[in-house]
């Protein structure tokens, strides 16, 4: 049976959704990296806060260690350590494409991550609309895809589906409540039956975002849960910086019950106590 364990994510104090799968012996770590919101509420990170990042990338490192294979989405310094070669040496690494389908500013981390890296890692594979087998689990890239919106301004991602035979889980990285229909319709048709998705960044909506960014959210959310087989969607990262983000998605959470399936977020996946510090800085600030 697939092994999925969420390592760190904005539900469980941090901002990352870095996840350790493990399927027929074979390892795999996705977006290895965590960070923290430079300021919120005016406010920077709470020394709580700063703790948690700590101990997250503690545990990060601990998985991509004995990781056999690590992915990179994408190159926000929320989803991979960028000066650090020593995490990727002797691994076998797929990473989004340096270059092409890439805005400026990830184009220069790509550029200066590779530097960085100086050949130490196994192998470097571009993993843009690839598929690879290993030991019979069939591991399989989507295009770059829009984080967000159709021409976001902050580039593109790579998802990834994994295929045990038994089992298949596709990882959506920040594709924003799947706003990207090219991202909607390729992890429909993988049809996983777990899946992590990156719910839309409510907190936005009404002043840097349209409402429409939502309403087309839960349309698509509930798009995914209607028309695949899965049984358990991941909701988090930039969804869960809202602290009334379950009720702005409530229709979601709905539907699925109403499906017999579940929308969790990372923390309640692992069964763990959710820490929304990021979205609680102020309190932390008043009672600390």
């Amino acid at each position: 049976m697939m092994k999925i364990q969420v390592l760190a994510a904005d539900s469980m104090g941090v901002r990352s959704i870095s996840t350790f799968v493990e399927a027929n012996g074979v390892k795999i770590h996705i977006d290895p990296g965590a960070a923290l919101g430079p300021k919120r509420y005016g406010l920077p990170p709470h020394p709580i806060e700063l703790r948690k990042l700590e101990d997250s990338l503690k545990t990060i490192r601990k998985f991509a260690k004995k990781s056999e294979f690590i992915f990179i989405t994408h190159y926000h310094y929320d989803h991979y350590v960028p000066d650090d070669a020593s995490m990727y040496t002797g691994k076998n690494l797929w990473i989004k494409h340096p270059k092409e389908n890439i805005n400026a500013s990830q184009k220069s981390r790509a550029k200066n991550f590779l530097e960085v890296l100086d050949e130490k890692p196994k192998v470097i594979e571009f993993a843009d609309g690839r598929g690879f087998e290993v030991k019979g689990v069939k591991v399989k890239f989507s295009p770059a895809v829009w984080h967000g919106p159709e021409n976001s301004k902050v580039g593109r991602v790579v998802m990834v589906s994994i295929d045990d035979g038994k089992q298949k889980f596709v990882f959506g990285s920040d594709a924003q409540g799947l706003l990207d229909p090219k991202a909607l319709g390729w992890v429909i048709k993988e049809n996983p039956d777990i899946a992590l998705i990156d719910g839309p960044p409510t907190i936005f909506i009404g002043w840097r975002m349209g409402k429409w960014i939502l309403e087309d959210s839960i349309k698509n959310l509930k798009e995914l849960l209607s028309k695949t087989k899965v049984k358990t969607v991941i909701l988090d990262h930039h969804v869960v910086r809202d602290i009334e983000y379950k009720k702005k998605m409530r229709e979601v959470f709905e539907y699925a019950e109403k499906l017999g399936k579940k929308v969790v977020n990372a923390a309640e996946f692992m069964g763990v106590k959710p820490e929304y510090l990021e979205a609680l800085r102020k309190e932390l600030y008043e009672k600390y």
